[in-house]
């Protein structure tokens, strides 16, 4: 017995784990993840993370929907579900789809639980080692987290002022295997493509034949006006359009979905069955009702007008306390606005500064997938009371004064 347990390793040893596989050594520690750790501290001014106001809930909307599943299909709310996903579920977002003015049948929606989940179906499915994916440049970081895992070889997609730019697309994006995009209130820049560069991206995806990964987590939160169609609008039979609601219901839900043309969900519905069988049914039942109650039309004037407030509060604080030779955009909806510094500053450096200083952000190395720049920052709004947004852009425009003083002396 003495020889058994001298020999033996304990449970922390870090030594002791299995072999691990490609996609494991190849996975790395999110940059958001290690920031929300220090940004949850109660006197931190975060603007770092990209989570929904809990403002926004509807608890009791939900708590009402809650009990109606239970009361009525009780034993079915608790029971396995396909893989595709609740009947139910699938109609309500066709028809909501259809009041946005771009139909779709229920067949062609596959559940998910969340966003992150289709981009990591997306990336099972249709990536292999070396395979060519185009992204904007910036780009949403969890989508290359979920890629890297296949070891892609990323092209950008050409970008401006305005956003991803179609004109620029050439031959060269001939052979891709996707391009993946987010054209509504871009995640980080806020930004929000034209209908007319819609369109244009459509034309380049037949002219070169490849396909359109279209990411829409935030195209409810506009402010002032509804966005333009969906890409899948101009190209349906090539495009994949994701969407969550977990900015509209709940994150805590973890429910999303995937549109497109059924050939093309299929290969993700098997490898999603493997993955976790199905979402879950209950959360599923549950947000079906809300839709059927007609909670989009109630609910998100009010969300808007709360993420409106918030955002134009950030704006006029950057516009009060930002030094010149400082620039950052200004979304018509979504939950971030992008700054732009001088070259010379270095956001990863100044950001254990801004930390020290309470304040938190997200610097912009962690968007890029190719050549990251280093002198932006994403500011996310939307969980910040308006006198923490204005203390905490005065923090980080001191700071950045500093810097530039530096430089110039």
């Amino acid at each position: 017995m003495f020889l058994f347990i001298a020999g033996m390793r304990t449970m922390s040893d870090n030594s002791l784990t299995p072999p691990k596989s490609i996609r494991a050594r190849s996975s790395q520690r999110s940059i958001i993840r290690e920031l929300l750790k220090l940004a949850s501290q109660p006197d931190v001014i975060s603007f770092a993370g990209g989570l929904p106001s809990p403002k926004s809930f509807p608890v009791k909307a939900i708590e009402k929907a809650t009990d109606w599943v239970l009361e009525t299909q009780g034993t079915r709310a608790l029971q396995y579900s396909s893989t595709e996903g609740e009947p139910a579920l699938r109609k309500a977002i066709a028809a909501h789809e259809a009041e946005l003015g771009a139909p779709v049948d229920p067949d062609c929606i596959q559940i998910v639980s969340g966003s992150q989940q289709a981009l990591d179906l997306m990336a099972l499915a249709y990536i292999d080692e070396g395979s060519k994916v185009a992204v904007e440049d910036p780009t949403y970081l969890g989508a290359l987290s979920a890629f890297k895992l296949q070891r892609p070889e990323f092209v950008t997609l050409p970008t401006d002022e305005h956003g991803l730019n179609p004109d620029l697309i050439g031959p060269e994006f001939s052979g891709i295997r996707f391009a993946y995009v987010m054209p509504t209130f871009q995640n980080p820049t806020g930004i929000t493509i034209t209908e007319e560069r819609r369109k244009k991206l459509a034309e380049k995806a037949r002219e070169y034949d490849f396909w359109i990964l279209e990411d829409n987590p935030y195209g409810e939160l506009w402010y002032d006006r509804q966005p333009p169609k969906p890409i899948r609008c101009y190209a349906p039979e090539r495009t994949l359009t994701m969407g969550t609601f977990s900015k509209v219901l709940s994150p805590g839900f973890r429910l999303g979905y995937i549109i497109g043309p059924k050939p093309a969900l299929d290969p993700l519905t098997t490898i999603k069955q493997a993955v976790d069988l199905h979402t879950s049914t209950f959360t599923q039942l549950i947000s079906a009702r809300c839709l059927d109650e007609g909670l989009m039309k109630t609910h998100m004037p009010d969300v808007r007008a709360l993420y409106r407030t918030q955002c134009h509060c950030m704006l006029d604080a950057l516009e009060r306390y930002f030094p010149e030779g400082t620039t950052w955009t200004k979304p018509d909806g979504g939950m971030f606005i992008w700054v732009t510094l001088p070259e010379y500053i270095n956001t990863d450096d100044m950001m254990k500064e801004a930390l020290d200083r309470k304040v938190a952000y997200v610097p912009s190395s962690a968007f890029y997938a190719n050549e990251p720049k280093f002198n932006q920052m994403r500011l996310s709004f939307v969980t910040v009371p308006p006198e923490k947004i204005d203390q905490g852009v005065k923090v980080l425009a001191d700071l950045i004064k500093e810097k530039m003083a530096t430089h110039n002396a």
